[in-house]
């Protein structure tokens, strides 16, 4: 997989706006079937398919070879490449080029709300009277401009990194597999939501 894909076509920057269809190229780091990729994302596997045949068409996804699960035979896909930057030659000026990429990163938070709501949904469909183990972390946070927002993330990007390597112990008994999230957006004018 090459570190970064060059986005060259129209129907390439527009699959990366499509909230699931960004989402599934950031599982796909690693080889993943449909089935695999539903369970992950609390989807059905025909729709997520549906979605990995649209991403292969445009050349974001790529087959990574197939296996056989109970007589079936199940495709792998992969992304086409660990990041993505818009070429040039789409023609886009600076400012829509800003635009699609804030468009895509909003897209990335719907997405993730989506998620997190299917999640919690199975979750509280799955136990009746057993609590849980959950937590959920807001705050607010003013910066002055993109460059200490852009510092602001990569700190808590490593310290966050630092912090699940410290605890994180797949291996041990009965350990259990929490998703860790996190989302930064402006706050709309108005206040947003409560």
């Amino acid at each position: 997989m090459p570190e970064t894909f060059i986005v060259t076509e129209p129907e390439q920057a527009a699959a990366l706006l499509h909230p699931v269809r960004s989402e599934l190229i950031s599982l796909l780091k690693e080889p993943s079937s449909a089935t695999e990729l539903s369970k992950r994302m609390n989807d059905s596997a025909q729709k997520i398919n549906y979605h990995l045949k649209a991403l292969e068409k445009v050349g974001l996804v790529v087959r990574a070879g197939t296996r056989n699960v109970r007589n079936l035979v199940e495709v792998l896909y992969v992304s086409a490449g660990r990041s993505f930057l818009l070429s040039d030659s789409l023609g886009l000026s600076a400012d829509t080029i800003k635009k699609l990429q804030d468009q895509t990163a909003l897209a990335h938070v719907l997405s993730l709300t989506e998620k997190i709501k299917r999640d919690a949904i199975s979750l509280m469909e799955q136990s009746e009277d057993e609590e849980i183990p959950s937590a959920v972390m807001e705050m607010e946070l003013a910066l002055s401009n993109m460059d200490h927002r852009n510092a602001f993330l990569q700190e808590y990007a490593d310290m966050l990194t630092t912090l699940i390597q410290k605890h994180h112990k797949p291996n041990k008994e009965h350990a259990k597999v929490y998703h860790v999230s996190m989302a930064m957006y402006p706050k709309p004018e108005g206040g947003g939501t409560t």
